[in-house]
């Protein structure tokens, strides 16, 4: 089933925010370093400063776009598999030829759904501001 994206306003940032702190207490490999308060005004802030897609009613999922580096700086979804990580990746696709993004490198599960929707390793690494190795992928048209 085909999500309806929509660009995000900051009275999104509560929904978006309790989908990744969700996200983080679930995920055994990752510790917490900021408050969920934090994480939501991370996200309130940013709303503005990038192309920023939700999807769903209520929203289910959103992607953060870095418009000047092509970069996804975000992509969570209260529930992988369920065609929310699709819609937004492809709403982002749309009118570009180069997509990038960072992923952590125990983040498995993300990297087969990267693989699906186009997306391939460049050999790129680096630490992640949470201390954990991050591997860039990318998708061309």
């Amino acid at each position: 089933m085909t999500q309806p994206t929509r660009l995000a306003t900051q009275d999104d940032a509560p929904a978006c925010a309790e989908i990744v702190n969700s996200w983080i207490d679930a995920t055994p490999w990752i510790e917490r370093f900021l408050s969920a308060q934090a994480i939501e005004d991370m996200i309130h802030a940013g709303i503005p400063l990038r192309e920023f897609w939700v999807a769903g009613d209520p929203v289910a999922g959103y992607l953060s776009f870095n418009v000047e580096e092509d970069c996804v700086m975000g992509l969570y979804t209260a529930a992988p598999g369920s065609g929310v990580g699709k819609a937004l990746l492809d709403q982002v696709k749309q009118g570009r030829d180069r997509v990038t993004l960072w992923s952590h490198l125990p983040n498995t599960g993300a990297h087969r759904f990267y693989r699906r929707e186009g997306f391939a390793p460049t050999g790129a690494r680096r630490d992640g501001d949470d201390g954990l190795v991050e591997i860039e992928l990318a998708w061309e048209r």
